[in-house]
């Protein structure tokens, strides 16, 4: 007992280790009764959630990761952590966290995606060009191909001196060098850098703005002989308060938000679920617009009403064309519409069927990506996969 009194004697003499404990024993009893999320709205990501036990998976230390995970993207005040982190490296004044690069503009801060080097990539860029050349081969006259450059290419003189950014225009450059004469090429970096002053980049998402999609979908009007979507001929939605999703990893508090602007076209939209492969968004409302997105940190998911498989639209124009795309195609689509009677929409992180009886229906391809997506993306060689 007296060991016993000396112990709580002692305890009461530490103040700061009695707030210490408490603190601790607190936040793990705040921790267990903190409510468990299913996504980050933030983050635009799902959230690990408590791994299945079992006996194998314990002794294969595949549970006690899964449940680290789990922890970690559970944990009570977790979003308010993340931004803490973020601002204390920013006022340190380091030129990037969690793989986005900082920059400025008069506007404010600008965010690039980090590209130091092609890693484990290093060959897959080209294995994708050539999957183009094969595939535009086998359709000629049909395929047009269009890469567009990363915001920090168009923007370089926005960077932070001295960052060590990989060359991207030497990868564009070899990219298009392959292609050239099998495919229909769009090198959009001269037409960028014309209107750079014409916020064609979101500050805080790596997607080009509506504005951006519209300047090369007047560069393929113009190769392709078609009278160009009139913009002052249709109302312009603009929604405030966009931050994307590079806002989402680098979180700084003085972040001035983007402003998302859309048409509110009536063409009707179809999503078909093709295979195993099933999209995040497979029911639509009929049209190419989530208005409900546009409540959410996720703004840009309206469009298409995000990444589908396989999608059909009915424009106004004659003829079909087929696009082949990642994410930034959703904004540029629309204004095909006016051009095209169908417009077909496939998106190969969830499309499983045979693309060669696809292109077959169509009478124009054109295949889109950003060279983010397209030097890392082992999915664009489903163009050579199932050939007869």
């Amino acid at each position: 007992m007296k060991k016993q009194s000396n112990f709580f004697k002692n305890l009461k003499s530490a103040p700061l280790a009695i707030c210490f404990f408490g603190f601790l024993f607190g936040f793990m009893i705040l921790d267990m009764a903190w409510p468990k999320r299913e996504k980050s709205e933030l983050e635009h990501r799902p959230l690990e959630q408590v791994p299945a036990f079992s006996w194998q998976s314990l002794f294969r230390n595949e549970w006690t990761q899964k449940y680290d995970k789990y922890v970690k993207d559970q944990v009570a005040f977790r979003d308010q952590w993340i931004n803490l982190r973020a601002n204390a490296e920013y006022f340190q004044a380091k030129t990037e966290n969690n793989e986005i690069v900082f920059g400025r503009d008069s506007s404010g801060t600008m965010m690039f995606t980090k590209f130091y080097s092609l890693g484990k990539n290093e060959t897959t860029y080209r294995s994708n060009a050539d999957a183009v050349v094969r595939f535009a081969e086998r359709h000629p006259g049909k395929v047009s191909f269009m890469l567009t450059p990363s915001a920090s290419v168009v923007y370089s003189d926005k960077l932070p001196i001295g960052i060590p950014l990989a060359d991207e225009n030497h990868y564009l450059n070899e990219i298009f060098s392959i292609t050239e004469k099998s495919a229909q090429n769009f090198d959009l970096r001269a037409v960028f850098e014309q209107n750079k002053e014409d916020y064609i980049f979101y500050r805080t998402d790596h997607h080009w703005t509506t504005y951006g999609a519209y300047l090369a979908y007047e560069q393929f009007c113009k190769k392709n002989n078609l009278t160009p979507f009139d913009l002052s001929a249709h109302q312009a939605i603009e929604v405030p308060d966009f931050y994307g999703t590079s806002y989402s990893r680098a979180r700084l508090w003085n972040t001035v938000p983007d402003t998302l602007t859309y048409y509110p076209l009536d063409n009707p939209m179809t999503v078909e679920v093709t295979g195993e492969l099933k999209p995040p968004n497979d029911k639509t409302d009929g049209t190419m617009y989530n208005l409900k997105a546009l409540d959410t940190r996720d703004k840009y998911s309206c469009f298409l009403w995000g990444n589908n498989g396989y999608s059909t639209i009915k424009g106004n124009g004659n003829g079909s064309i087929l696009i082949i795309k990642d994410s930034y195609g959703n904004s540029f689509v629309p204004f095909l519409t006016e051009n095209y009677a169908k417009i077909g929409v496939i998106d190969f992180r969830y499309w499983k069927d045979n693309i060669e009886d696809l292109a077959k229906e169509y009478d124009k391809i054109l295949i889109l990506h950003n060279f983010q997506t397209f030097y890392q993306d082992n999915g664009i060689r489903k163009l050579n996969l199932n050939v007869k």
